[in-house]
């Protein structure tokens, strides 16, 4: 009896989880383009399913057992829920900078609750996120809601997706023009390679990892620019 319990548990608690990824991955689909671009005004409007999500995010923690790309998974979508949220709060505006409570930003306001415990979303990306797993597709996985961030993906991520998913965004971001502009011998990279270049060269240069995934050969001595970050709103 005790272990046909804790079988039902656990069954409840995975389809609770897979339910409630499902409400989350409706809603950006719904919208959100295919090229990230996000609909807020009409996300305003279905604000109830996003703070469904919420709720669930409110009382749920990622567990020790869980492998690293469910865990992954669970901490980017609670950024990016977030990162919707604390935006449509504020709409109209035409950037995330412009977000100010008590002389903090919107990534220092601690707002986010997870499991019972209350997070910045700096801490989300960086205590939690970058500190426990060395993956610089973390930097394409969570969203900062801004013209020069990597595309917000019109999906949740999950378990099964994680991987192949932060795979596709980090070959999209980088072969896209408007944030990484690339050739063989000259390249006008996105602040992020530089104000986390350590992250992307564990394994060798920042060329290094461009070439992992651009469509273009890029040599090992091109010349390194860095844009200017476009913090405007990444909405319609």
């Amino acid at each position: 009896m005790k272990k046909t319990l804790i079988t039902l548990l656990i069954l409840l608690t995975l389809n609770q989880v897979s339910a409630q990824t499902s409400i989350f991955n409706n809603l950006l689909q719904k919208h959100v383009s295919e090229k990230g671009i996000v609909d807020y005004k009409s996300l305003k409007n279905d604000k109830v399913e996003l703070d469904s999500f919420i709720s669930y995010l409110e009382v749920t923690s990622a567990k020790k057992s869980w492998s690293a790309a469910k865990t992954k998974a669970f901490w980017a979508n609670a950024y990016n829920a977030y990162t919707l949220k604390i935006v449509l709060e504020n709409y109209p505006l035409k950037s995330i900078i412009k977000i100010k409570k008590d002389g903090k930003d919107a990534w220092n306001i601690p707002f986010a609750k997870v499991g019972g415990k209350t997070y910045t979303l700096n801490q989300i990306e960086h205590d939690i996120l970058r500190k426990n797993f060395k993956d610089p597709k973390i930097h394409v996985a969570v969203n900062c809601a801004s013209g020069s961030c990597p595309q917000l993906g019109n999906f949740a991520f999950t378990e099964a997706n994680y991987e192949s998913k932060t795979e596709d965004l980090m070959k999209k971001f980088i072969n896209d023009p408007k944030r990484n502009i690339i050739s063989e011998k000259k390249v006008q990279i996105s602040k992020l390679f530089e104000w986390y270049k350590a992250d992307f060269t564990t394994e060798g240069s920042v060329i290094d990892y461009l070439n992992k995934y651009a469509n273009v050969e890029i040599k090992s001595k091109a010349k390194i620019k860095y844009l200017t970050y476009n913090w405007n709103l990444n909405g319609k």
